[in-house]
């Protein structure tokens, strides 16, 4: 790792950061502003999750780049149901008691997945610490019945931490999706009022254990940045990532959702994130998309072929 370059962003980040914190005082930055969702193809998808009963979460978290992607043909596949069983302090999707299990939900979404003539399908899902194995198979299933829809369609899996249940996990890489994610979402100080009811050493284990079972997955986590971290914690934490082999990093803003999420401490500039892009990249990472309005899925198909790369 050159150390020129950690110094000059450890250099870059202090000069940003009083910019960064007086700007969590007024109106959204000009680089946090996007604008509402209106093309036609935004809307055609919308009709056509809301005809197959589905979710995306794309809707449920509020994602600030659901215009883009969807005007793009691309969206991410909410598993599992809508209401999540953990109480995050970071995510606007609902939490409760979740419904029954959706056992023909694969199906749908396969289906969806063929009419939309997607290239790569990313699914995700709510927490669902009330079934047996986090609901790994719906899953497995899911990825299965893309591939016999649409074989040459690429799969990426962002996963819960199925309560740190190897059996479950190993369901899913069972199935062969070309990407297996699940975001640390912050640093370990943090965990107890960002993630309340997970856990960081397990999150790190489930990477870990995913590039054991199967070492042509390529393996991906995320990051918010806003929350109160440190620069040196942020580093931290892209070592550890990549001590457990992690190809790919994504870095956003943390937006807070509501009055009732946790605050933003400040806001990154632009130019912070080109500088833990660089970081990244000097760290190995295959690929490192870094930037305010990042989120997990964003420019994820390009991910793959790229991070495949010799």
């Amino acid at each position: 790792m050159s150390s020129d370059v950690t110094s000059s962003n450890k250099q870059t980040a202090v000069r940003s950061r009083s910019e960064g914190e007086q700007l969590t005082r007024g109106r959204r930055p000009p680089w946090l502003r996007v604008r509402a969702p209106t093309s036609d193809n935004y809307r055609r998808l919308k009709a056509l999750m809301r005809g197959h009963r589905l979710h995306t979460v794309c809707e449920e978290a509020s994602c600030p780049n659901i215009g883009e992607c969807w005007g793009h043909g691309t969206a991410t596949f909410l598993l599992l149901g809508e209401v999540c069983t953990r109480n995050c302090g970071f995510c606007s999707v609902k939490t409760g008691q979740p419904q029954t299990l959706d056992g023909d939900e694969p199906r749908r979404v396969a289906e969806t997945v063929a009419l939309m003539e997607l290239r790569h399908a990313v699914l995700t899902s709510v927490t669902r610490d009330d079934l047996p194995g986090g609901g790994a198979v719906i899953f497995a299933r899911t990825v299965k019945a893309i591939r016999q829809r649409l074989p040459d369609c690429t799969v990426e899996v962002l996963i819960p931490d199925f309560g740190g249940d190897r059996q479950a996990l190993q369901l899913v890489m069972d199935a062969n999706p070309d990407i297996l994610n699940h975001n640390l979402e912050t640093v370990p100080r943090l965990y107890p009022a960002v993630r309340p009811q997970a856990n960081y050493h397990r999150s790190l284990d489930i990477l870990r254990w995913a590039r054991e079972m199967s070492a042509q997955t390529l393996t991906k986590s995320g990051l918010m940045v806003g929350l109160g971290e440190t620069w040196d914690e942020l580093l931290a934490v892209m070592d550890e990532l990549r001590a457990e082999g992690c190809n790919i990093l994504t870095i956003g803003q943390y937006l807070q959702p509501s009055r009732y999420h946790l605050p933003i401490a400040r806001y990154y500039t632009p130019e912070e994130f080109d500088r833990l892009r660089e970081e990244g990249e000097v760290r190995g990472f295959a690929w490192v998309e870094s930037g305010p309005l990042v989120r997990s899925s964003y420019h994820a198909e390009q991910q793959v072929a790229a991070s495949r790369c010799p």
